[in-house]
């Protein structure tokens, strides 16, 4: 790793390989009351999740990277109360942050919803991991609880689609991404369209994604980066992996982790039209079966790592 320039000396690298050892009792560890033999339902849920993503990393992952500061921005530290959480958008992760900025606020919030959804996405509200020194990184991913909460990969690249290329009110997101993908994926534009970017294609966007061009020129915007680029679930030993598809249990389980259940109530979700599967098998059925195994492909590693089987939509045989 680099010299700060600051600082004028060599840090050590950060060690997010390693495991916790074996004297020191994981935040995890709090929830089975000691060492009993008998795990609720939910204990054993957590703790199998953790073992299939340990699992399936050492089967896929080869190499061994070490991970700077500027990989760690999606990660969110509560040192009050000793928490990092990687947020990954189209998960819950505004409800997160609201109920992180309850927490981190010395009693300025004490109710997640009167946060304001824009307020909970302004950089500074909140501090991540990449803005501390190598040392104090590597002091708060041993000691710190960190999760993460994931989504069957598909749902949540629908949801992103929906969010961003549907509503009229995302004119940042037609300018910045539509225009070009528009530009490049569809046949005789129109001039308003090029210009608009407002009338984006499910097919154009997975045409946008699976284009080789997309990723060399940037990276993945996070709404539609893989989460195992995000969050390094391979590098950082996240004690709960929390799903979308559980939300509300699991949740709880952070918050009772965390010793706060007492201090904020994670909001429940009163959306009518939430993205399922139902849902990403309709917009998956315009997709050829040529596209569907190239975006499976590129999604490949969210998939395996979570344990999310293959849709039964897709026609990639």
């Amino acid at each position: 790793m680099a010299e700060r320039g600051e600082e004028q000396q060599q840090e050590p690298a950060l060690k997010t390989g390693s495991r916790p050892g074996k004297s020191r009792r994981s935040p995890l560890q709090t929830l089975y009351k000691g060492d009993q033999l008998e795990l609720s339902g939910a204990q054993k849920t957590l703790q199998g999740r953790r073992e299939v993503l340990e699992q399936a990393c050492l089967s896929h992952t080869k190499k061994r990277r070490v991970l700077s500061p500027e990989d760690l921005k999606h990660l969110i530290v509560d040192d009050k109360h000793g928490l990092i959480y990687c947020y990954v958008p189209k998960v819950a992760c505004t409800n997160w942050k609201r109920v992180l900025m309850v927490l981190t606020s010395n009693g300025r919030y004490t109710d997640p919803l009167a946060i304001p959804a824009n307020e909970a996405h302004v950089a500074g509200n909140l501090h991540t991991l990449s803005e501390f020194s190598v040392t104090e990184i590597n002091q708060r991913l041993r000691s710190y609880l960190k999760f993460i909460f994931v989504r069957e990969p598909f749902e949540r690249l629908v949801s992103a689609y929906r969010n961003k290329f549907t509503r009229s009110y995302n004119t940042a997101f037609h300018k910045r991404y539509g225009t070009k993908i528009i530009r490049r994926h569809r046949p005789n534009p129109e001039a308003e369209a090029m210009e608009k970017g407002n009338n984006v294609s499910f097919r154009e966007f997975v045409q946008y994604l699976v284009d080789p061009r997309t990723q060399r020129e940037e990276p993945f915007n996070e709404h539609w980066e893989r989460v195992h680029s995000l969050c390094h679930p391979c590098l950082i030993h996240y004690d709960v992996v929390g799903k979308y598809e559980t939300l509300e249990p699991d949740a709880q389980a952070v918050l009772r982790l965390a010793a706060v259940e007492g201090k904020v109530q994670f909001p429940t979700s009163s959306k009518s039209t939430r993205t399922d599967g139902n849902m990403a098998a309709r917009f998956f059925q315009y997709i050829s079966p040529f596209y569907q195994k190239k975006l499976f492909n590129l999604y490949r590693m969210d998939f395996l790592l979570f344990n999310y089987s293959t849709p039964e939509y897709l026609r990639t045989r």
